[in-house]
């Protein structure tokens, strides 16, 4: 593969640690070994996140191209806005971001508190949208991009996730290349990695880059969009283009990407009763946090399949975490009693 081929801005502090969670493995039986890839403390940029790290392959190509606002689309909770809005500071441009009514949430404080707050802290130019939630490409996106153009800016177009963008895979294969060189620490590899899926670019570039060493079904994505046809769709496609870009060497198949439909439900953004219990697990156990959209499911996944025994006995089990618990303030009646 050639990820080297590809400029890369440093967004991030570096690799990102991996840790054991002992507490949390014993909760779960004691028969696998539980572990967290700890992406959520990867940058300085107001928290960071997956998102991030995807943008560190990104924002060469709006430098190149004279980009003076970095326009972006989410839900009113969107990690990856806030952490567009945080680059867009860090780089000294502008932000505009549109936050659609991607959750069926109402609390007082939804649009003012967590991420949303904190990009507007940044200065970017927030705008609420009553749209609901899709992962497609968006109109309220494209008339944002319009408005820029016409009051004499260059925008740069950053869609959901980072994900349809064609370089949105490559900062996964990163991933995948920086587990490798710290397995060759540990001393071993790991079996399986867990990671959350909507938009989809975060689990192609892990399949793209895990398929390097035969390990691209070892990905286990954990649906977080309750749309998981769409979602499955999307993975595929950007694992496809990704690998091209890279030169893998191999087609990317669809028994190449493993998508639980599991623990998705009621629907994006909203928690069922395994979602909060999982948070609190592994906020108690091992005072890592989670939150209600992404992490949190897919924390929930990985417990459940330890657990049920899904994972054989003995395996290494590698959480990815994506960051995002900024949104968890969001939420915060759901957490009255802890």
């Amino acid at each position: 593969m050639h990820l080297d081929r590809f400029p890369r801005y440093p967004l991030t502090f570096g690799p990102t640690p991996v840790q054991p969670l002992r507490r949390l493995s014993e909760h779960c039986g004691g028969k696998v070994e539980l572990w967290a890839k700890r992406d959520d403390c990867n940058s300085g940029l107001a928290f960071g996140g997956n998102k991030t790290r995807k943008l560190e392959y990104i924002v060469p190509d709006a430098l190149a191209q004279g980009a003076d606002t970095l326009v972006s689309i989410g839900g009113i909770q969107s990690n990856h806005t806030r952490q567009v809005a945080a680059v867009a500071a860090h780089l000294g441009l502008k932000a505009v971001l549109v936050q659609e009514n991607w959750v069926n949430y109402s609390d007082a404080v939804y649009d003012r508190v967590g991420n949303i707050e904190m990009s507007r802290i940044m200065g970017a130019d927030v705008r609420l949208d009553d749209a609901g939630f899709d992962i497609a490409i968006r109109p309220s996106w494209e008339q944002a991009m319009a408005e820029v153009r016409a009051a004499g800016g260059r925008p740069y177009p950053i869609p959901a996730g980072a994900s349809e963008h064609p370089l949105g895979g490559l900062g996964y294969v990163g991933f995948a290349e920086e587990v490798r060189a710290q397995e060759a620490e540990l001393g071993f590899r790991f079996d399986y990695v867990v990671v959350c899926s909507v938009t989809g670019s975060t689990q192609a570039g892990m399949i793209v880059g895990f398929a390097a060493d035969g390990r691209a079904d070892r990905v286990i994505g954990i649906d977080a969009s309750a749309k998981p046809a769409q979602t499955r769709d999307q993975i595929l496609r950007i694992a496809r283009n990704t690998a091209d870009l890279v030169g893998l060497g191999r087609e990317i198949t669809e028994a190449d990407v493993v998508l639980d439909e599991r623990f998705g439900g009621p629907e994006y953004g909203l928690p069922n009763s395994g979602t909060l219990d999982a948070i609190r697990a592994s906020a108690r156990l091992e005072a890592m946090m989670t939150d209600p959209v992404y992490e949190g499911k897919s924390m929930d996944a990985m417990i459940r399949m330890a657990k049920n025994g899904e994972f054989p006995a003995g395996s290494r089990v590698l959480y990815a975490h994506l960051g995002g618990v900024p949104a968890i303030n969001a939420y915060s009646f759901l957490f009255r009693k802890g």
